[in-house]
């Protein structure tokens, strides 16, 4: 006979696992888009079990205890994605408050984003309601031109950081090269030098062997440049001229790593180059204008180009504060000549690939994470919004710091003063 004390457990643990489940949803009536801007189901039924998507199909039934989610009329994607920022690592800047996402330590090159990221930034909620779900986060710059180790994230939840140490972040542009020994050839000395040194040596591999009754030491910076040397993680390399993106790609033949390209003013002046290097490149289409002698090539036409040269291209927004407007640059690629699938393959399904995260986000596939949106029109379209958004199969409260504040004043009591 079971005692009073077991059967107590046992129901709590049963109360435990009850609350831990996702809840069942089936989203009906929608036209979906289930592989980045492919894929299109007309009158689909989205079907969510536990925090995964389980199936996509035209006029699908709801199956008993799913929570049907009415979207007839409405566009349905899956949640998308900014390919750059510092969410999580900062949120007012100027506050006086500390940015995490900026360090004076010497050599950022060992910089992991778990030690600094917070849940509960403000700015997470403005970005996630605006149908973006997952987020690139990483440093944005440190004593030397290393800029450490970028992370993926989901925008709600208990774990966050999906993926760790999804690419070692190294600034090679302008600026760098001012405060990295005064010129572009003290900088590129220092990295190839850098890169040189962390090839696999047998001399090196003997000396560890004699040395293997010892403790090795840990060095966090080596740990992140040996993923690059074996191509776990890319080296994301911030560049912006045609000269300097060219070293780049003789960079990747010399060694042999996985490179992506972040900013890339003029890449576009070199996209059959890259494509033959299968370099992809993630950029803001909305720099139209240069900003200094490397960024002269500038155009929103950029991704177009890219695109029809073959490069796997991704976005990221002008900046942290902004990451929302990842979705709008995706229209502005579309206004100056990106096809629209793969303006949304851009902030889906390509930095999925591109940062290690495919296998559980980036389209509507069954077994994946349940990232998904519904629109009130063409998600790429300005005046278009989102009407619901699930993340991991989890439906998020369409508030933030912003809303809260439109609502509070929305409907204050005008005073006499307000009369005169």
């Amino acid at each position: 006979m079971r005692t009073f004390k077991s059967l107590m457990g046992a129901s709590l643990v049963a109360l435990m696992t009850a609350g831990a489940s996702a809840e069942d949803i089936a989203i009906t009536g929608g036209t979906a888009f289930t592989d980045g801007g492919s894929g299109k189901v007309e009158n689909a039924t989205v079907l969510i079990h536990d925090g995964k998507i389980q199936s996509v199909t035209a006029g699908g039934a709801v199956p008993a205890g799913y929570r049907a989610v009415d979207a007839s009329g409405k566009w349905v994607t899956v949640g998308f994605m900014v390919s750059g920022s510092n969410l999580g690592l900062m949120d007012v800047p100027l506050s006086g408050n500390l940015n995490d996402a900026r360090t004076d330590a010497k050599n950022g090159m060992g910089l992991e984003v778990k030690y600094a990221f917070n849940p509960a930034s403000t700015l997470i909620p403005v970005t996630r309601i605006e149908g973006v779900t997952r987020a690139v986060t990483g440093f944005s710059g440190s004593k030397d031109m290393w800029r450490g180790q970028s992370a993926v994230v989901a925008l709600a939840g208990d774990d966050m950081i999906v993926a760790d140490h999804v690419a070692l972040s190294i600034d090679m542009d302008e600026g760098a090269a001012k405060s990295n020994g005064g010129s572009r050839a003290a900088l590129w000395d220092s990295v190839i030098t850098t890169l040189e040194g962390a090839r696999p040596n047998g001399d090196d591999d003997k000396k560890d062997d004699d040395k293997k009754d010892k403790k090795p030491k840990y060095d966090s910076g080596k740990a992140a440049l040996e993923r690059v040397m074996t191509g776990e993680v890319p080296l994301l390399v911030e560049v912006e001229r045609k000269a300097d993106i060219l070293n780049v790609i003789e960079l990747k033949k010399r060694f042999g790593i996985n490179v992506v390209i972040t900013s890339g003013a003029e890449a576009w002046m070199v996209a059959d180059e890259l494509a033959a290097a299968g370099i992809p490149v993630v950029m803001d289409p909305s720099r139209n204008l240069p900003e200094d002698f490397d960024t002269l090539g500038n155009t929103s036409a950029a991704a177009g180009r890219l695109h029809a040269a073959g490069v796997k291209v991704a976005f990221m927004a002008p900046d942290t504060h902004n990451s929302r407007l990842v979705v709008q640059n995706a229209g502005i690629a579309v206004a100056m000549g990106m096809p629209w699938d793969a303006a949304v393959d851009a902030i889906s399904k390509n930095p999925a690939e591109i940062f290690g995260v495919a296998g559980s986000y980036g389209t509507m596939t069954a077994g994946k994470d349940a990232d998904v949106v519904i629109w009130n029109g063409d998600p790429l379209e300005l005046m278009t919004s989102a009407d619901a958004v699930f993340i991991r199969g989890e439906q998020i409260a369409l508030e933030s710091r912003q809303t809260k504040l439109r609502d509070r004043y929305m409907d204050l009591p005008r005073s006499p003063a307000y009369n005169k």
